[in-house]
C-alpha cells in the first residue's frame, strides 16, 4: 500500500436501496418474486435488514464511520400504495429520515427507482405500458413537492440497463419476460421517464424556491467488456456488448438522443420526445448555473452528473454472445472478477465521451462500488485499490466528486437473497444485529483522513491486512 489523498470537498459515503434493507413491504414486485420461489437461498425481501424500524440505529452506523454522504432510495410502493393514492405516513417517515441525516452532517442522494415497482403499476404492464412515463411523473412530482426542500441531489433510475436486461431479456428478475423487442420498449420508456423527471425536478425545485443547486442524474451500471480471445468474432462481440448494454443508454440519458437499436436521432436533431418536452427548456435554464464555460452554447443535457456503478469486467464470446470472467483472474464470492483498473477505463471513457465528444462536461459520481466477501478477506484491499484509482484519476483532471461504497450493511441481494454480503457492517438477519467488519474500520479510517495516510498503512500492516485473498480460477 502507498499513501494517497482525496480533495477536501470529495464526498465519501455508502449506498443502500429501500427494497434491500427496509423489510415489511408486501406491495412491490420483488416481494411477489420472492413468494414465487425465485430466490436462491429461499429468503425474502419481506425481512431484509429491518431498516424501516431501525432508522436511528443505522444512522449511527454512518456517523460512526465518518461518512459525509448517504445514497438511499424511496420505495415507490410505500409512497403510492394504490394508483393515485399517496401515503402521508410513508412520506413523513422518509422526511424524518432525511431530516436526521442532514442534522448529522450527511448529504442525502435520493434514488427514485431502484428495481422495484408497486404491484398496481406492475399489473398495468409496468414500464412496458406506454403511459408509464405519466405514472412515474406523478410519483416524482409528489415526492419532490413533499421532500424537495430537503433533497438537492437525485438519481432518477438505478441501473436502467440492468433492470431492462434482467427483467425482460434474460427473464431472471420480475416480471420474468424473455423478449428482445420488449426489452427495447422498456429501455425507451425508462429513457422517457428519466428525461421527464430531469425536467420536472429542476422546475419544481425552482418554482418552490427550494434552497441549493439541483443535481439530477442516473446511476449507470458500467462493465468493462473485453474479448475473451483476440479472435475477430470475440472482438466484435465485445464492442457490440459495450454499445448495447451501456453506450446507447448513457447517450440517451445524457443527451436525449437515441442510437440504434433503441432508435435513431439525426445528429443535431430534436431529442427523444417525452411528456415533459415542454419543460425541457425550463430544466436547461435551471441547470445552466452549474454548467462550465467549456460547454457548447445551446447544447442540451439531461444529466447534471454521470453516476457510475462499477463492479467488474466480463469476457465476451462472439460465437454465442455469452459472457464469463477472464481465466486466471481474482474473483469475489459471486464469481465476479475484481478488476480495479476497470474503474479508470470507464471514468476516462465517460469523461472523453461527454467533454470532448458532446461538449457536455459532467462530473462523475461513483454511485456504487463494492464486493461480495463473506469472510471479509479482500474487501479492505478492494476499497483501497479502487479509491487509489480515483485519486489518480483526479490528479489527471478527471472530475470525480463522490464515492458511495456498496453497501453500508448486508442486505437482501436480489436473487442471492441473504447470501450475498456486501456490507461494511455484517447483519445477522435472525437477530438483526449489526457488526462493523474490519474492512469497515478501514473505510472509517479512510473517511476520517480523506485518504490513506502513512500511519493508516502502518496500522493495518501490523494487523496483517495488506494482502488480498481472492479466489483465482
Amino acid at each position: 500500500m502507498k499513501p494517497f489523498s482525496l480533495p477536501k470537498d470529495f464526498l465519501l459515503g455508502s449506498a443502500t436501496s429501500a427494497t434491500q434493507i427496509e423489510g415489511g413491504d408486501r406491495n412491490n414486485t420483488w416481494y411477489r418474486w420472492c413468494a414465487a420461489g425465485h430466490i436462491k437461498d429461499g429468503s425474502s425481501c419481506l425481512r431484509a435488514a429491518d431498516h424501516w424500524n431501525r432508522v436511528e440505529e443505522d444512522l449511527k452506523l454512518l456517523t460512526a464511520t465518518h461518512q459525509r454522504t448517504y445514497r438511499m432510495s424511496l420505495e415507490w410502493s410505500r409512497i403510492e400504495p394504490e394508483a393515485g393514492v399517496f401515503s402521508d405516513e410513508a412520506l413523513a417517515h422518509y422526511r424524518r429520515e432525511l431530516t436526521l441525516l442532514i442534522a448529522n452532517g450527511l448529504r442525502p442522494l435520493v434514488t427514485l427507482h431502484h428495481f422495484s415497482i408497486p404491484l398496481w403499476f406492475a399489473d398495468l404492464g409496468g414500464f412496458l405500458n406506454a403511459d408509464s412515463v405519466v405514472y412515474f411523473e406523478r410519483y416524482v412530482r409528489r415526492v419532490v413537492e413533499a421532500l424537495g426542500d430537503l433533497v438537492q441531489d437525485y438519481v432518477t433510475l438505478n441501473e436502467p440497463n440492468v433492470y431492462a436486461t434482467n427483467g425482460y431479456y434474460f427473464g431472471i428478475w420480475p416480471p420474468g419476460i424473455r423478449d428482445f423487442r420488449k426489452t427495447l420498449k422498456v429501455c425507451r420508456n425508462l429513457i422517457r421517464c428519466h428525461l421527464t423527471a430531469y425536467a420536472l425536478i429542476h422546475s419544481l425545485r425552482e418554482d418552490h424556491q427550494f434552497e441549493g443547486p439541483t443535481r439530477v442524474g442516473a446511476a449507470h451500471n458500467l462493465i468493462v467488456f473485453e474479448p475473451f480471445s483476440r479472435s475477430l468474432p470475440d472482438r466484435l462481440a465485445a464492442k457490440l456488448a459495450d454499445h448495447l448494454f451501456q453506450g446507447a443508454m448513457v447517450e440517451a440519458f445524457t443527451t436525449g438522443r437515441l442510437l440504434p437499436p433503441l432508435g435513431f436521432s439525426v445528429p443535431g436533431g430534436r431529442p427523444l420526445e417525452t411528456a415533459a418536452t415542454s419543460a425541457a427548456t425550463t430544466a436547461a435554464a435551471a441547470a445552466a448555473s452549474s454548467r462550465s464555460s467549456s460547454e457548447a452554447p445551446g447544447r442540451r443535457r439531461y444529466s447534471d452528473f454521470m453516476g457510475i456503478n462499477y463492479y467488474s469486467r466480463a469476457g465476451v464470446h462472439g460465437k454465442n454472445f455469452s459472457f464469463e470472467p477472464l481465466p486466471g483472474t481474482p474473483r469475489n464470492d459471486l464469481g465476479w472478477e475484481i478488476y480495479p483498473e476497470g474503474l479508470k477505463k470507464l471514468c476516462r471513457w465517460s469523461h472523453h465521451r461527454h467533454r470532448h465528444r458532446h461538449q457536455i462536461p459532467l462530473p462523475i459520481w461513483i454511485t456504487e462500488n463494492g464486493t461480495c466477501d463473506a469472510a471479509d478477506a479482500f474487501r479492505l484491499q478492494f476499497i483501497y485499490n479502487h479509491l487509489k484509482m480515483i485519486s489518480e484519476l483526479i490528479e489527471e483532471g478527471i472530475p470525480i466528486e463522490r464515492y458511495y461504497h456498496w453497501s453500508l450493511l448486508d442486505n437482501f441481494e436480489w436473487l442471492e437473497g441473504e447470501s450475498g454480503p456486501f456490507g461494511l457492517y455484517a447483519v445477522d438477519f435472525n437477530t438483526q444485529e449489526r457488526t462493523l467488519r474490519k474492512s469497515g474500520v478501514f473505510y472509517a479510517d479512510l473517511c476520517l483522513n480523506q485518504g490513506v495516510t502513512a500511519s493508516i498503512i502502518e496500522k493495518w500492516a501490523k494487523l496483517g491486512w495488506g494482502q488480498s485473498t481472492t479466489k483465482n480460477l
